[in-house]
């Protein structure tokens, strides 16, 4: 990518553009060549690639190589940071040594400046990266706004789904969240996966703790924990691989056994 390129779509970023979708490399206020709706199809597999904090240059290079597409249109959805500037600007420097087309879609939108639905925009992606945040909020908004619900069809289209602390809770039945003041505390989100799901559980140090309490207690059912720079990539509901892009980073399934948390370590692989 030239540095023109790079320099425009930081611009796109910082004047708050991203409502409309645009894809890497373009500054038009325009109509926009659209790339069609994924078409539903019963035999697609569903996909989604998580990471506890961290989803850089070397987790959006995996989900590109997931979608099976030799240039995959890869989307930014940062409603649980409220759209904030410069964590589109991120996204585009991850995406900046990749063969993607990236894109960034707010959710703080205005019907006079955007002119697709959301079903158009989602279902013409090969892959979607939410962003970390406020994941209470980012549940309320999505429903709000029926961005659930196109997820949820993303989803079965066997576009691949994925992202990082938000990003990678929103998924599962339910986890633990900074989400609310003072402490931190249950969250239910959209149940793709099932189960539970802590991220930040080595770099947070109420995270490990609490979550071994609540499914040591039965008050969360089983799950998976993952380190920042550490992840998992499911197929349904089946772990697949487990993956890491820093030596000392890990995932854990924890279940509970006679009353108590047990933690079984999930050694990844690493990808760069």
């Amino acid at each position: 990518m030239q540095r023109r390129d790079f320099l425009m779509s930081s611009a796109i970023g910082t004047l708050g553009v991203g409502a409309a979708s645009l894809p890497l490399g373009e500054f038009d206020t325009g109509p926009q060549d659209e790339a069609p709706m994924r078409p539903p199809s019963a035999m697609a597999t569903r996909k989604i690639l998580i990471a506890g904090g961290g989803f850089g240059t070397a987790f959006i290079r995996y989900m590109a190589e997931l979608t099976g597409k030799p240039r995959p249109r890869i989307c930014y959805l940062p409603t649980a940071s409220a759209d904030r500037a410069d964590g589109s600007i991120s996204f585009f420097r991850n995406c900046a040594p990749l063969n993607v087309e990236a894109h960034v879609q707010e959710s703080f939108i205005a019907s006079t400046r955007q002119n697709r639905g959301w079903d158009e925009v989602f279902l013409s992606m090969d892959g979607i990266v939410v962003s970390g945040g406020n994941t209470l909020n980012q549940q309320a908004i999505w429903k709000a706004q029926g961005i659930d619900v196109v997820l949820r069809e993303a989803w079965d289209r066997g576009i691949v789904l994925g992202g990082a602390s938000a990003g990678s809770l929103c998924w599962f039945e339910e986890g633990t969240t900074d989400s609310r003041p003072k402490e931190l505390s249950i969250v239910q989100c959209m149940g793709f996966i099932k189960g539970s799901h802590s991220p930040h559980y080595d770099a947070e140090p109420g995270r490990r703790p609490l979550y071994q309490k609540l499914i040591g207690e039965g008050k969360m059912k089983p799950g998976y924990a993952c380190d920042n720079d550490a992840g998992i990539y499911f197929e349904d509901n089946e772990v697949k691989r487990v993956v890491s892009t820093r030596a000392a980073a890990k995932v854990y399934y924890v279940s509970a056994t006679g009353g108590r948390a047990s933690e079984r370590v999930m050694e990844p692989e690493r990808i760069t």
